[in-house]
């Protein structure tokens, strides 16, 4: 009994180290930014809606990376010598067809709770929900594989950024927002950042793959200067929206995060394409000035509002 329980909680174990729970800030962050604009707002809002809003990005951010450990151990990018992935595969935790299982079934346990939002808000929804799933899935999944056709920091970009600040700010509100949508550029700018900077990483073992990456494409000379340009750009739109009054003088706290973007894209553009370890954690490090940037500009939004 007791090696039974062992081993299925070793199962269970494996999954989520195969769901990357480390990266949920990435998903989390545009979430409850949609939701500080929907106080903002001051409108009617459905807030019993939002526990599921977090579990369905929740869910749809952990299938997306499980397909994509299966298609990236397919297509021979995750290998024992390479740093990419939850290795949950490689080290043989898990087998490939339970990886996939998983994914799909975290994508149709997403699609369950989508059924519910259409049901509060009509057909509109719908395609929000289609566009999240067909993203997460055909990100790597053939036949397209918009990672490896360079198209990923893009894909990241619309999906993790306007994608998911927009939708959760229509779930709750049952409106569409411009503002909303501008507001979520620089997230989606730093979250496309810490894809970029994993990528500008691994050019080397993609390229041994066969496989595309935007920053593969762009070269590693290029692929640094995208780098730099999505974590800068992160702050000058946040003070253009300042400036314009699409968000008060407060979000300018993100700010305080400046000398953690700076450190970043320095290493960023020092790197060298035949030594990556001395970029090894910048996606880490990327992400975690992602969390602390989120954090500041969600704040920022919830002060407007409580002293407004």
């Amino acid at each position: 009994m007791e090696k039974t329980m062992t081993r299925q909680k070793s199962l269970w174990q494996a999954y989520l180290q195969a769901a990357r729970p480390f990266s949920f800030t990435a998903s989390m962050t545009p979430v409850f930014l949609g939701a500080a604009l929907t106080l903002r707002a001051g409108i009617p809002a459905r807030w019993e809606l939002f526990p599921l809003v977090v579990v369905a990005s929740l869910l749809i951010h952990a299938a997306t990376n499980m397909v994509s450990e299966y298609f990236d151990w397919r297509k021979g990018v995750d290998r024992p010598d390479t740093l990419g992935g939850s290795r949950v595969i490689i080290d043989g935790l898990l087998t490939p067809r339970q990886v996939l299982t998983a994914g799909l079934l975290a994508f149709a346990a997403t699609a369950a709770i989508g059924l519910v939002f259409v049901a509060v808000h009509g057909w509109p929804i719908l395609t929000l929900g289609l566009i999240g799933i067909a993203g997460g899935f055909f990100y790597t999944a053939a036949p397209i594989g918009f990672k490896y056709m360079g198209l990923g920091d893009l894909c990241v970009f619309w999906l993790m950024g306007p994608l998911m600040v927009v939708g959760s700010f229509f779930v709750l509100t049952g409106v569409w927002s411009f503002e909303a949508l501008a507001v979520s550029l620089p997230v989606g700018c730093l979250v496309a950042a810490i894809l970029s900077g994993n990528n500008l990483r691994d050019i080397a073992h993609d390229a041994a793959a066969d496989v595309r990456t935007t920053a593969g494409l762009l070269g590693h000379r290029r692929a640094k200067y995208e780098y730099a340009a999505l974590v800068l750009s992160a702050y000058a739109l946040v003070v253009l929206l300042a400036l314009f009054s699409a968000l008060s003088l407060w979000a300018l706290a993100v700010l305080l995060t400046l000398p953690m973007a700076v450190r970043i894209t320095k290493a960023a553009l020092a790197s060298t394409p035949d030594n990556p370890d001395t970029i090894a954690a910048l996606d880490v490090q990327t992400a975690q000035t992602h969390l602390a940037f989120g954090v500041l500009l969600i704040a920022s939004v919830l002060v407007e509002t409580w002293l407004s």
